[in-house]
């Protein structure tokens, strides 16, 4: 499932995969929503050394990505390391039960220390 979301994470970017190293450590959420057939993941991607433009990719609005798949289909990522400042609201509804399984707020995208 790492590889499906850092892939997922370089088409958001227009990148190869192969820019990117992996996943975050301590910073990868995944989740199946049961209610609405949809899994969920919240991950940073790690940007390999040798690739300037995935190392820009991460920061800020690209500093933490919410991921969605619905049964059957393929991930899909969003940029969300900026949500919640000055008023940037969420772009996807995360289920409250994904929220509470995750102790992420209520309302938001991503984790606290994102």
């Amino acid at each position: 499932m790492e590889s499906q979301l850092v892939q997922a994470g370089a088409a958001l970017n227009s990148l190869p995969a192969s820019a990117y190293t992996g996943l975050a450590a301590g910073r990868t959420y995944y989740a199946y929503d049961a209610e609405t057939k949809t899994y969920w993941a919240g991950a940073a991607l790690v940007p390999s050394n040798s690739s300037k433009q995935a190392q820009v990719s991460v920061q800020d609005d690209g500093s933490y990505l919410l991921f969605s798949r619905p049964a059957g289909g393929a991930w899909t990522a969003e940029d969300v390391g900026l949500t919640g400042i000055a008023g940037t609201k969420c772009p996807k509804s995360v289920p409250t039960a994904i929220l509470t399984l995750w102790h992420w707020a209520a309302g938001t995208c991503r984790p606290a220390n994102s």
